[in-house]
């Protein structure tokens, strides 16, 4: 049988819009079975859809797909390419509606969609029974309110409806690599239980799922990884055969690069156990995987080995996380650090007074902020610079403890240090998170066609 082709043309929701383009002019090229991959589903982004769907039953999809879909939509339609991504986030019946909208205003011809449901699984656990599960992440019997839980489904309901004629499938909340080992299944019918093909095919998603991370974004390092023409980096394909051996390459004329480093980077991301990855259809062994460059820009990888399914699915589950508070204020000229230094004190003195709970975090942005810590005020006095920019940040359940420190850090401008300007201060409602463990009996995935006469 031909190759499959996959394009991946997002590794999240705020990925660039343009980037499909190119993958579509390269897979148009090709005869056989291809597929457009979006991957656009990171943990907040569901629970922020969910939160939406509450206030508008007819919205709740992923944002990205108004940004994502209309510059391919038609030329997919026209090159029977087919599209499979995960733009339905809490709501994928709306998102099938509003990809046939976008089909009418486009004037293209209807497109038959599916919805991928099943996921959402809140309505069924409290809180304490989802934290009497294997959990990691938030206490969950704390929690005030779920916003959302979710099952990680796997490809077996994304092949279903490509069996059924799907020229486009959204889903809610499926495991990543599902979004790639579904078309697999489709179009090379594996059965379900040949575990090593499963495998290969779960690793193509894996490669894919994050975009161009695996053809250079997020890679470069100048000087020790250089990546050409980052500007315009081209975004993945996988070239799969019916053994599941798999060529990872990119379109030609675009920027960035395709080779063992880029690869093996990718093919570790997010990996606890390399004998034992998880997922929903399969156990992917990849201590046995080779990686091998046979031309500019392709990269073979063969060697995935599987084990059965495991018989519990991951589930995703989002609590309020109460207020996130944020102020920040510029120091600059001859001594900027030290009285930097003396803004952060009495902003803390301040505080400490008022709210003595709150644990009040300063970083200094440029001087040390990524490796600080939320102890003592961080000694900035002997730091070399003349341009300081603090940054306040405390979290609470309550909005009125961290307007606290806002209000404190915005009062610098008349009652602190020489020279302070510049202050910007927000309050964010925050989202936790949790993983734990449900078994697969709770899943019920179920395909729904919508449009060309269903």
């Amino acid at each position: 049988m031909a190759k499959v082709f996959i394009g991946a043309a997002a590794g999240f929701a705020g990925d660039r819009s343009d980037a499909g383009g190119p993958i579509v002019d390269a897979l148009a090229a090709q005869s056989g079975p291809r597929f457009l991959m979006y991957e656009t589903l990171a943990e907040r982004t569901l629970a922020l859809c969910q939160l939406e769907r509450r206030q508008n039953p007819q919205r709740g999809y992923s944002p990205a797909l108004d940004r994502m879909l209309p510059p391919v939509l038609a030329r997919c339609l026209a090159a029977g390419i087919k599209i499979v991504g995960n733009f339905g986030a809490a709501n994928p019946a709306a998102a099938a509606r509003r990809v046939e909208e976008m089909a009418r205003s486009l004037g293209v011809r209807p497109p038959r969609i599916a919805a991928v449901e099943g996921d959402d699984v809140a309505g069924k656990f409290s809180a304490n029974d989802l934290a009497s599960r294997r959990v990691d992440g938030v206490d969950l019997a704390q929690a005030r309110e779920i916003i959302s839980a979710n099952l990680y489904l796997g490809a077996q309901p994304i092949a279903q409806a490509l069996d059924q004629g799907a020229d486009i499938v959204v889903t809610g909340r499926v495991a990543d690599s599902a979004l790639a080992l579904g078309p697999l299944l489709h179009a090379f019918r594996w059965p379900a239980d040949d575990w090593d093909r499963l495998a290969a095919g779960t690793l193509v998603g894996h490669l894919l799922e994050c975009g161009a991370q695996v053809t250079g974004g997020y890679f470069a390092d100048p000087g020790y990884k250089d990546v050409p023409g980052l500007d315009e980096v081209g975004y993945p394909i996988a070239e799969v055969d019916e053994t599941g051996e798999t060529v990872i390459t990119k379109p030609a004329g675009t920027g960035g690069l395709v080779d063992r480093l880029t690869v093996i980077e990718q093919l570790l991301y997010e990996i606890h156990d390399p004998s034992a990855y998880l997922a929903p259809d399969v156990v992917l062994d990849l201590t046995n995987v080779e990686v091998a460059e046979v031309g500019k820009d392709r990269v073979r990888v063969s060697g995935a080995r599987g084990r059965p399914a495991p018989e519990t699915l991951k589930a995703t589950v989002c609590v309020d996380g109460g207020f996130l508070g944020e102020a920040e204020i510029s120091y600059a000229g001859p001594n900027a650090p030290a009285r930097a230094q003396l803004a952060a004190e009495v902003v803390r003195a301040r505080v400490r007074k008022r709210v003595p709970l709150l644990n009040v975090r300063v970083d200094a942005i440029g001087v040390r902020s990524v490796w600080g810590t939320n102890g003592a005020t961080t000694d900035l006095r002997g730091a070399r610079t003349d341009d300081v920019r603090l940054r306040f940040a405390a979290e609470s359940a309550n909005a009125s403890d961290v307007e606290v420190l806002l209000d404190e850090a915005e009062a610098l401008y008349c009652a602190g240090p020489a020279g302070g300007a510049g202050v910007r201060r927000r309050i964010t409602p925050r989202l936790a998170s949790a993983s734990c463990l449900i078994e697969k009996r709770y899943a019920e995935p179920r395909v729904t066609m919508v449009g060309a006469s269903a």
